[in-house]
């Protein structure tokens, strides 16, 4: 069976996780903790870092976007790449915009200070790191309210990568209840991606002794 090596509350899994859902692929998840390096796992990742998957024929992938790019590639079906050249290269545009920058101003500092510092052992979490945190959020949100008051989707008409990117992201932080939805439109948009199917699964994952808030995996909040 195919493996996916993942991490709790990692938006680069979920987006991997999601995918294999989607196209209905089966496979067994198997957590890494990548703070701990293990010899086995670096023969599969020399980075050291996940998601990793491990074809049935033992092909390994490594990379959130290579593998993403590989599961539509060999399983086109439901497409998530798809259309114009110009509306490939938005969901590019955006599936970049949260892997980096929502990455760098948001998640790392609201998940990577208040979990991963705690399950790396790392030291106190980082308070002015969380401030900043809550108020790049606010930025992110507001943008994505403005997208959807001009289209169905983040990228335009049809669900796309771009849209399992954010939910990725978003999804994390509001395991921990940062993310401030009542102000802003975007809410609609991700109680739509949050209804889908292939998000089960990683909206039941939790961490043992952190629970998720109350209203987290609720397809109704």
């Amino acid at each position: 069976m195919r493996v996916l090596y993942h991490q709790w509350l990692s938006p680069a899994c979920r987006k991997g996780t999601d995918r294999a859902c989607g196209k209905k692929l089966d496979f067994e998840l198997r957590l890494e903790s990548v703070w701990e390096p293990r010899l086995e796992f670096l023969a599969l990742n020399p980075a050291g870092d996940v998601p990793v998957v491990v074809e049935t024929d033992g092909r390994v992938l490594a990379d959130s976007a290579a593998i993403v790019e590989y599961l539509e590639e060999t399983v086109p079906d439901p497409p998530l790449l798809a259309g114009t050249p110009a509306e490939r290269a938005e969901v590019r545009r955006l599936v970049g915009w949260f892997d980096n920058k929502f990455e760098c101003e948001v998640t790392r500092k609201l998940v990577g200070e208040k979990v991963m510092s705690r399950l790396t052992r790392r030291g106190h979490p980082d308070s002015a790191a969380i401030r900043a945190g809550h108020a790049n959020i606010r930025t992110h949100l507001e943008y994505i309210s403005w997208l959807m008051e001009r289209r169905n989707w983040l990228a335009g008409d049809r669900l796309t990568l771009a849209d399992i990117a954010a939910a990725a992201h978003l999804s994390c932080v509001d395991y921990l209840g940062d993310v401030p939805w009542d102000a802003y439109e975007g809410r609609t948009w991700y109680a739509r991606v949050k209804s889908r199917p292939s998000m089960r699964p990683i909206l039941a994952d939790a961490i043992p002794g952190l629970p998720p808030v109350q209203a987290y995996a609720d397809l109704d909040f």
